[in-house]
């Protein structure tokens, strides 16, 4: 018979069983279920509800099979439906009537709720490591890199001269605030929804405190209702991971288009590339393309669970069992994407030259000689102009801007000198942009040593 069983006549039908169980997926909470469990049965005996023998028969009892669990011994039945069910029915095997007393107090709801919510806040600080990994590798390619003149595009076209340590230190400066936001989701999950039963409490005279604090919690939830009911706390780590992904995708597509022969502004190292079947020429970027299609993945279960939790009522409802497999999916996705696209960036090959050669073509310093112009007294509109007379006059002559005579400058202006050519060099135009977040070497050289407090920071306070 099953644990809740009591008032059943019929076994469950075996569909139902099927479609009920959850042991298939939620057998990896076995240690935060354990955890929880003796935190539990500790406060019980401490709040003289159930007896010290029996507290510690349990622990020793859960110790038992936590150890058992992993050395591959446990085994889990359907029949018990979850990790709970299957820990207590092993439980009250091994030592009897005490371990019928550890659910007192307490229900599956209030159970799966806490150890959800003990896992997810285990999971964040394993990303958010693999997220300074990550941070580590583009700072160390940024310095490398300062004095690397490439274009920096709009709508993919080429716009103006940037370095490429100022592009790394943009995706940089959004993978911190991958970190932060998932640092939010932990602060706000940090309550213990433990003693809220089934949804209205107990009228046993529990310590919700003790439990809190023992699991550390800062407190328990305030309201049992929302302590056996709240998923945001998944929904926010989802969206965090949607975010996150979303940003990784974006630098997977540039290193797709940088590997192409197109642009060939990197090689990647052949331990992270993919040949072909049929052209023994081909070189893939698979890891990049991969990560970039697992990102709508991760989408996906963010789209889920949102959609599981539109439309409860309180408290509790079976659809919440849903939860778990969206952002177990999840986690693993990206504790797979991080490592080994930052194992990617660090070994990759940067073709500066490539890049130089791409950024003297496509009048990125354009604003440049409109802004020569206007420094010159020429209002910027009038300056704007006559430079786009000047681009027409190059594209139809097959010249770029300081290719152009002097003579020829001046006829279009009279205050073209011989110092536009200063104005117009690439490397020149990229150290003069050093407002703050540019790309001139002194500003890199600050946004690559932010980030590197930052993740010392970050590192210091784990």
């Amino acid at each position: 018979m099953k644990l809740w069983g009591g008032r059943f006549q019929k076994d469950t039908d075996l569909l139902v069983n099927e479609l009920n169980a959850s042991i298939s997926f939620d057998q990896r909470l076995y240690r935060e279920d354990i955890t929880g469990s003796m935190a539990h049965a500790a406060m019980l005996a401490d709040c003289g509800i159930i007896s010290k023998e029996d507290a510690a028969a349990i622990t020793s009892g859960l110790e038992d099979i936590l150890a058992d669990i992993e050395a591959g011994k446990a085994a889990f039945t359907a029949d018990n439906e979850d990790i709970h069910m299957n820990v207590e029915a092993l439980l009250t095997a091994r030592i009897g009537d005490a371990g019928k007393r550890l659910h007192t107090a307490r229900s599956r709801n209030d159970q799966v709720a806490l150890d959800f919510r003990m896992y997810v806040r285990e999971q964040i600080p394993v990303i958010v490591g693999q997220l300074l990994e990550l941070e580590t590798v583009l700072c160390r390619q940024a310095k490398k890199h300062q004095t690397a003149v490439m274009p920096g595009y709009t709508h993919l076209q080429r716009a103006q001269p940037i370095s490429f340590a100022q592009h790394l230190m943009a995706y940089a400066a959004m993978f911190r605030r991958d970190v932060t936001r998932l640092e939010d989701c932990g602060a706000r999950l940090d309550e213990c929804p433990l003693g809220s039963g089934a949804l209205a409490g107990t009228t046993y005279p529990i310590d919700r405190w003790e439990t809190a604090k023992a699991l550390g919690f800062a407190a328990p939830m305030g309201n049992s209702l929302d302590g056996v009911s709240d998923r945001d706390y998944a929904l926010e780590l989802l969206s965090g991971l949607s975010i996150l992904m979303m940003h990784l995708s974006r630098f997977a597509e540039e290193v797709i288009l940088w590997c192409s022969w197109e642009f060939k502004f990197i090689e990647l190292d052949d331990a992270y590339a993919t040949g072909s079947s049929i052209m023994p020429q081909k070189k893939n970027p698979d890891v990049a393309e991969l990560v970039r299609g697992k990102t709508g993945r991760v989408y996906g279960d963010l789209m889920s669970l949102l959609t599981v939790m539109k439309g409860l009522p309180l408290a509790y409802n079976k659809d919440m069992q849903e939860d778990k497999e969206p952002v177990f999916d999840a986690v693993d996705t990206v504790e797979m994407c991080l490592p080994v696209f930052a194992a990617m960036l660090d070994t990759m090959t940067v073709r500066t030259d490539n890049m130089r050669k791409a950024a003297g073509h496509g009048f990125i310093n354009a604003t440049d000689c409109a802004d020569y112009l206007t420094k010159k007294g020429m209002p910027f509109r009038d300056a704007y102009t006559v430079t786009g007379h000047l681009v027409a006059q190059c594209t139809a002559r097959g010249k770029t801007l300081e290719e152009l005579t002097l003579e020829e400058l001046k006829a279009v202006s009279e205050l073209f000198e011989a110092d536009v050519y200063d104005a117009l060099n690439l490397e020149n135009c990229m150290a003069l942009r050093s407002s703050y977040g540019g790309p001139a070497v002194a500003e890199t050289a600050r946004q690559i040593g932010e980030i590197e407090q930052f993740i010392q920071k970050i590192k210091e306070n784990r």
